[in-house]
């Protein structure tokens, strides 16, 4: 498992500003949208939007939010054109990053990417420069703290997961794209904690760094995340359980 999943639980068990959570929600109208433009507004016939209104739930997004998301997509009221766009780059020590954004000028996005990049210690790359070193797969996040992790760990394995990584407080079930909602049901029923399921970005093999160089790089992680057109930031980075007891205390 990367470093960034391990920051973004610890950030998650701190809890969620509401400034943090409103723009979480303009993300998620955002999938919601090209979803709905790519499959169709029905979740039961869109692998797609179905993900991403379970992700939605998970979230805690108001219901009118979703419905206001799938009109505007469906050409009710005003709308923007979306774009898909991936970008990837280099953090210090050379981690691998790549992002996922949905903008409606590539351009301005690009423009604000590469300067994150430049401040924080990283460099923008051509496209294929580090997507290699990724795969995707379904990822389920379970919460463990109540539970016993062997027990969901060996439930999620007899349901068709793919790997399982336990650490502390949650679990994180991969999954062939094909077995997500299969395994996640499997789950449910078994009423295990369920924090979130979707379609990830996971890195091949992992980068550690020394303690300085792996808060560079989190620092550079949250200021692209942060960036409203970017959906989704993935690296390789990863790094012992005392930088991240100091980011803890930090955070």
């Amino acid at each position: 498992m990367s470093g960034h999943s391990k920051w973004s639980q610890i950030k998650r068990q701190k809890g969620v500003t509401d400034a943090k959570r409103g723009q979480l929600f303009t993300k998620l109208a955002r999938e919601i949208m090209v979803a709905v433009r790519e499959g169709g507004s029905n979740p039961e016939h869109n692998f797609r939007l179905r993900l991403i209104l379970q992700k939605c739930r998970d979230n805690n997004m108001p219901l009118e939010n979703i419905e206001r998301a799938i009109k505007r997509a469906a050409g009710e009221g005003a709308s923007i054109a979306l774009a898909e766009v991936s970008f990837e780059g280099y953090g210090p020590g050379g981690v691998a990053i790549l992002l996922q954004v949905l903008t409606d000028n590539r351009n301005r996005a690009l423009q604000a990417i590469r300067n994150i990049f430049a401040r924080g210690g990283g460099s923008l790359g051509e496209a294929g420069c580090v997507s290699w070193l990724f795969e995707l797969k379904g990822v389920i996040t379970v919460e463990t703290n109540q539970i016993n992790a062997d027990e969901v760990a060996l439930w999620a394995i007899d349901a068709g997961a793919e790997d399982v990584k336990i650490e502390k407080g949650y679990l994180e079930v991969h999954t062939e794209l094909d077995k997500l909602e299969a395994v996640r049901q499997a789950l449910e029923q078994k009423n295990s904690p369920i924090i979130s399921a979707e379609v990830s970005m996971i890195p091949k093999t992992t980068l550690e760094l020394e303690e300085k160089e792996a808060i560079r790089a989190l620092k550079l992680l949250d200021k692209l995340e942060e960036l409203e057109e970017v959906q989704r930031v993935f690296s390789n980075v990863d790094f012992s359980e005392e930088v991240l007891e100091r980011l803890r205390a930090q955070a």
